[in-house]
């Protein structure tokens, strides 16, 4: 058995590398669009976020401004005539949000 082995190992040729072409192996322009595309959205993606959290964190510098003049106004403030500010149910001073709470 041991010399059927040889004999079809001696014959079988052994895979050479092949040169393949360079036009085989790369993206092209389909590649290209696709990680352009890719690239696109993720600046915009990282625009939005920037701009949803500095819009998050001027609202809570703004909501604590407020709730230290509230305090700051009932515990030895000046009394006016200026009508104060409600509060909502979670203790947020309403301070013109542009989102809806539902």
């Amino acid at each position: 058995m041991s010399t059927i082995a040889a004999v079809l190992a001696a014959t079988t040729p052994s895979p050479s590398p092949s040169g393949v072409p360079d036009v085989d192996v790369t993206p092209g322009v389909a590649g290209f669009v696709a990680i352009a595309l890719v690239a696109i959205v993720t600046i915009l993606l990282v625009v939005d976020m920037t701009r949803r959290i500095r819009r998050t964190r001027y609202r809570a510098e703004i909501r604590e401004r407020l709730e230290a003049e509230v305090s700051g106004d009932s515990a030895d403030g000046p009394v006016t005539d200026e009508p104060r500010r409600r509060a909502d149910e979670d203790g947020r001073a309403d301070v013109g949000d542009d989102t809806e709470r539902g």
